[in-house]
């Protein structure tokens, strides 16, 4: 059992506490740390977890083994530095870091099925991938909050919804981004980050891609994998539940004939539990996640390549 220490107790780290929390037989969290304890200190109370004075009062502990980062963007870095000194396993929030990063779309038995489909041939060459994930996250937050600073949410949401469809990109084609041409307005507010973002990719490999991220909308995403014999597609309003998946393939004896797509749905699953026990494992096994030159690193280049691009009006070529 892996002891983990939660570092910042907002929405999202309650969200990870309560995936694993006396759920799971591979990690548990016996101690956080927040901006604002005076906020998390029920919650804390009520799953088990004392509450440290500061994050370096956690790294101090030696009965913690592990840190989970649900903390600002920009303080991803010099947390995780810290917490590598101080000879703890880390799992980190996307979008940045060289260690377990937080993308649980990779634990969706839907895109496994996605993934596998690729490799098998069965939806045949990949030749393009299209992405949404829209929401009215621009309207959730106050103008002094830190998720409406340019700074810490570049590209607006690209860093909290974008890079979900980027990583996923990567895990489907298994190619790294060749290029990218983005842009990015603030077409709601007058302050805060964009609000409407949109990108065009070439992949290496030759297939291209699109992702369109807005802020300012009501709740949607979907991601759709076009190969030379068909298309498999998911998407829905709720995106923290077990995906089902439409799969429509050409008929090679009549290809004019228009074929109705097959729904196929999967057992029940928490992403989040999942990726957060795939952490565990490797960290009771001491065995690396990610890796230099690997998709997590490629991602964060993928994501400054499209602030460039938004700022610059570009193809970016990485």
């Amino acid at each position: 059992m892996i002891r983990a220490a939660i570092v910042g107790i907002g929405g999202w780290g309650r969200n990870l506490v309560a995936a694993v929390q006396g759920r799971s037989e591979q990690i548990r969290f016996v101690a956080g740390a927040t901006r604002t304890p005076e906020k998390a200190a029920d919650f804390c109370r009520q799953h088990g977890i004392s509450l440290a004075a500061s994050y370096d009062e956690l790294l101090a502990d030696r009965a913690i083994d592990a840190v989970v980062l649900a903390t600002p963007h920009s303080q991803h870095c010099e947390q995780i530095i810290a917490a590598a000194r101080a000879g703890k396993h880390v799992f980190v929030e996307k979008p940045l870091g060289l260690v377990a990063v937080g993308y649980n779309w990779r634990f969706q038995p839907a895109l496994v099925e996605a993934r596998r489909m690729l490799e098998d041939a069965r939806l045949g060459k990949l030749l393009h991938i299209e992405g949404n994930f829209c929401g009215p996250s621009a309207y959730r937050f106050a103008r002094e909050h830190w998720r409406h600073d340019p700074a810490e949410v570049p590209a607006g949401g690209m860093t909290g919804r974008g890079v979900h469809v980027v990583d996923a990109m990567l895990y489907l084609a298994g190619s790294p981004i060749g290029s990218v041409f983005a842009q990015s307005d603030r077409l709601v507010h007058d302050f805060g980050v964009d609000d409407t973002t949109s990108v065009l990719f070439r992949l290496r490999s030759g297939a291209t891609a699109y992702l369109g991220t807005v802020i300012a909308t009501a709740e949607t995403w979907r991601l759709q994998i076009f190969g030379s014999k068909g298309w498999v597609q998911v998407g829905d309003v709720e995106h923290l539940h077990t995906w089902e998946l439409q799969r429509c393939f050409i008929d090679p004896q009549d290809v004019t004939r228009k074929q109705r797509p097959e729904l196929v749905t999967f057992p029940k699953t928490s992403t989040e539990r999942a990726e957060l026990e795939h952490f565990a494992k490797a960290a009771a096994a001491r065995r690396p996640l990610a890796v230099p030159g690997g998709d997590e690193v490629h991602n964060v280049a993928v994501l400054e390549a499209i602030v460039r691009s938004a700022r610059e009006g570009a193809r970016i070529h990485l």
